[in-house]
C-alpha cells in the first residue's frame, strides 16, 4: 500500500467565506480590530539558534535560553508546531543571517516607545512575504549583506567633481569644440599648419582698429601635428618688412607668466587673399575682455558725457578691482624684469578667464610691427600709466577716461577706499624730472598694496585646496576605470588559446564571481542593489589589496569561497597577465 505524501507547511493564507457571526468585523492587514497579534518567531532562531539583534530592536519573539534566569513571571511562548517541527532545507543553512527590516531604520530606543500599531504593521508586512522572496535575498548570488549600503552618491560629491566645476569644464569643451557661429564672410579651410579655422568674432566693417591703421581679427584653429586647439590674431593688409623681424617675438616666446598669454609662433600668409600677419596664441575658452566685460555697455555716446554721471550702482567691488591691480602688477614686474614690455595695454587686450583671473593678451605684437624707437625705460613709464588709465576706467565703468584725472580721482575718492585713490593716483602721475633721479618702476605699487597681497594669496590657496580636492575624486575614479577594464577584458571571454571554457576556470572564475558579487547582488526582498557607493566601496578595497574577507557564491549555490580582497586582485592580475602574453597581446596598461 503506497505510502501518503508527507504533509508539508505552506505560508499561503486560506481563503473562507465569512460567517454570518464574523459579517461585521472590521478587518485591517489581516486581522479584526481588537484581537492582540500573534508574536511570530525570528528567523535567526529558526535556522542559527540565537538572534544577536534579541533586545536590540528585533520585534519578533524570542524563546527564552535554558540557561537563562529571568527575574519574576514569564509568559508561556506561543509557538506554531508546525514551524518549529518542520524541516529546515539545505537553502536555508546556507542563507545569511537574517536581519529584521526594523532594525536598519529604528534604534532600540526608538523601538521601545514605537506603538503597538507600527510594530504590528511591521511584523503583519513580513508575514506576507512570500517566502520565494526571502530565498532570492538570500541565495545572494553575491554574499550581500542584508544591510544596503547608503548610497549617498547622489546627495554628496564624495566620488566625483561638484556640479558646478563639472558643468564649468563641460562649457568649456563646448567651446573649444562648437561650430562656427559668425560665417560672415569665407574664411580658408587651412592656414600654414592649422585647420578647422574659426571666427571667434563678427567680421564687419564696424570693427575697431586693433594697431593704429590695421584691421585685426581673430580665429580659433587646430594644429595638424599637436591637435591643440590656438587663437590665431590676424593683422590684415601688413607687409612685413624683411623675414628676421620676426625673430622679435622669440624672448616672448621663452616667456612664461600665468597671468600673460603665452605666443607659439608668428607667420605671413596669403591665405586671406591679401598679404596677412598671423601670431598663434595659447587659446582660452570662454575668456572674454574686460572691454567686454565691464565698459562695453557703459560707452559714452556723445562728447558730453561727464564721469560725475556714472552712477556708483554699478560700481565693480573693491576686492575685484584689487585682485585685477594685483594681477596685472604681477605680470608687469615680470615683463620689466626680463628687459620687455607690453607697449600697449588697454582694456581690449586684457582678458578676464573666470574666477577674476586675468591675463594680458597680444604680447610681442607691437614688438613686431613697430621696431623700438625709444629707449626701454621710457616704454616702462608708458605701460604704468597705462596701467593706471585701465583701472581709473575700470572704477569709473567708462572706456574713454579722458586726461581729466582729478575729477577721475576724485569719483573713485568717494566710491572706494583711500588706498585705492592713493595707488592710481602713483600710477597715473607721469615722472616729474625723467633724467633726474631714479626712475619710477612697478615694484613700488606693491607698497600701497599691503595687506590686500596677503588676502589674494588666501584666495588663491583656498581655491587651489579645492580644486585639489576635486581633483583627487577623479583620480580615483581614473583608477577605477583601469580596473573595470581589466573585468571587461577577462570576463565572459569567449575563447583564449582554444579553450572556450578559460573565463570559466582558476582564476578567471573568482573574478567572475567578485564581478557578480559587486554588479549582480540583491536586497532580501530580490530587487537589485544599484548603489553606487556599494560598487566603488568594493573596487577601491579591490585596487588596494585590503585583507579584509568577503564571501563569494556561485549562481547555482553549489560553490561558496572566501577571500580577501587582495587574494582576488592577484587573481586579475594574473588572468590579465596571460591574456597580455598572449601570441595577440596588445598594449599593456
Amino acid at each position: 500500500m503506497p505510502q501518503p505524501p508527507p504533509q508539508t507547511t505552506s505560508n499561503a493564507i486560506e481563503i473562507v467565506k465569512p460567517s454570518s457571526s464574523s459579517s461585521n468585523v472590521i478587518f485591517t492587514n489581516n486581522r479584526r480590530i481588537g484581537d492582540t497579534p500573534q508574536p511570530r518567531q525570528c528567523r535567526n532562531v529558526l535556522i542559527y539558534g540565537s538572534c544577536k539583534y534579541e533586545g536590540k530592536g528585533c520585534s519578533f519573539q524570542h524563546p527564552p535560553r535554558p540557561d537563562s534566569s529571568l527575574e519574576g513571571p514569564t509568559e508561556p511562548v506561543r509557538m506554531e508546531p508546525s514551524r518549529v517541527a518542520s524541516p529546515i532545507s539545505l537553502q536555508h543553512l546556507n542563507a545569511p543571517e537574517f536581519v529584521p527590516s526594523s532594525i536598519p531604520y529604528t534604534t532600540p530606543s526608538e523601538a521601545t516607545i514605537s506603538s503597538p500599531t507600527s510594530i504590528t504593521a511591521i511584523q503583519i508586512q513580513i508575514q506576507n512575504k512570500d517566502s520565494h522572496a526571502f530565498d532570492a535575498g538570500s541565495s545572494g548570488k553575491s554574499g550581500q549583506s542584508a544591510v544596503p549600503f547608503p548610497d549617498i552618491a547622489g546627495t554628496q560629491h564624495g566620488f566625483f567633481v561638484s556640479n558646478d566645476i563639472n558643468y564649468e569644464l563641460q562649457q568649456r569643451m563646448h567651446d573649444i569644440w562648437a561650430p562656427p557661429v559668425h560665417v560672415s564672410s569665407p574664411v580658408p579651410e587651412e592656414i600654414h599648419n592649422y585647420h578647422s579655422i574659426v571666427p571667434l568674432e563678427a567680421l564687419t566693417l564696424d570693427r575697431r582698429k586693433y594697431f593704429g591703421h590695421w584691421y585685426s581679427s581673430c580665429y580659433r584653429a587646430t594644429n595638424t601635428r599637436s591637435g591643440q586647439v590656438y587663437t590665431l590674431r590676424r593683422l590684415e593688409n601688413f607687409r612685413l618688412t624683411h623675414e628676421s623681424a620676426l625673430a622679435s617675438i622669440e624672448p616672448w616666446r621663452q616667456f612664461y607668466h600665468p597671468n600673460i598669454v603665452s605666443i607659439r609662433e608668428a607667420f605671413t600668409t596669403r591665405a586671406f587673399n591679401d598679404s596677412s600677419l598671423v601670431l598663434v596664441y595659447d587659446y582660452h575658452p570662454l575668456s572674454a575682455t574686460l572691454y567686454d566685460k565691464y565698459l562695453k555697455s557703459r560707452t559714452p555716446s556723445g562728447p558730453s558725457h561727464r564721469i560725475a554721471k556714472i552712477e556708483p550702482i554699478d560700481i565693480i567691488p573693491e576686492p575685484v578691482i584689487w585682485s585685477f591691480i594685483i594681477q596685472i602688477a604681477n605680470a608687469m614686474k615680470a615683463t620689466h624684469d626680463r628687459g620687455l614690455a607690453f607697449r600697449v595695454l588697454d582694456s581690449t587686450k586684457v582678458l578676464l578667464t573666470g574666477h577674476s583671473r586675468i591675463r594680458i593678451n597680444c604680447c610681442g605684437m607691437a614688438d613686431l610691427i613697430g621696431p623700438e624707437i625709444a629707449d626701454i625705460s621710457t616704454y616702462h613709464q608708458e605701460d604704468i600709466i597705462s596701467f593706471g588709465r585701465l583701472m581709473i576706467s575700470l572704477c569709473c565703468r567708462t572706456a574713454n577716461p579722458g586726461s581729466n584725472y582729478p575729477k577721475a580721482l576724485d569719483f573713485i575718492g568717494r566710491t572706494y577706499s583711500l588706498e585705492l585713490k592713493n595707488a592710481l593716483q602713483f600710477l597715473v602721475t607721469p615722472q616729474l624730472h625723467p633724467t633726474h633721479g631714479s626712475p619710477k618702476i612697478i615694484g613700488q605699487i606693491f607698497d600701497f598694496i599691503g595687506g590686500r597681497l596677503l588676502d589674494e594669496m588666501d584666495s588663491i590657496q583656498l581655491r587651489s585646496d579645492s580644486l585639489e580636492s576635486q581633483l583627487a575624486c577623479e583620480l580615483e575614479n581614473g583608477r577605477l576605470v583601469r580596473l573595470l577594464s581589466k573585468f571587461g577584458f577577462i570576463n565572459e571571454r569567449p575563447e583564449f588559446a582554444h579553450d572556450f571554457r578559460w573565463s570559466e576556470t582558476g582564476d578567471k572564475y573568482i573574478v567572475k564571481l567578485f564581478r557578480d558579487f559587486v554588479f549582480h547582488s540583491v536586497d532580501p526582498n530580490g530587487h537589485p542593489v544599484i548603489s553606487l557607493t556599494h560598487v566603488l566601496t568594493h573596487l577601491n578595497k579591490l585596487d588596494s589589496g585590503s585583507e579584509e574577507k568577503l564571501m563569494l557564491v556561485s549562481r547555482d549555490e553549489q560553490s561558496c569561497l572566501v577571500v580577501s580582497y587582495k587574494e582576488v586582485k592577484r587573481c586579475v592580475e594574473a588572468a590579465f597577465r596571460e591574456l597580455a602574453i598572449g601570441p595577440s597581446a596588445g598594449t599593456v596598461f
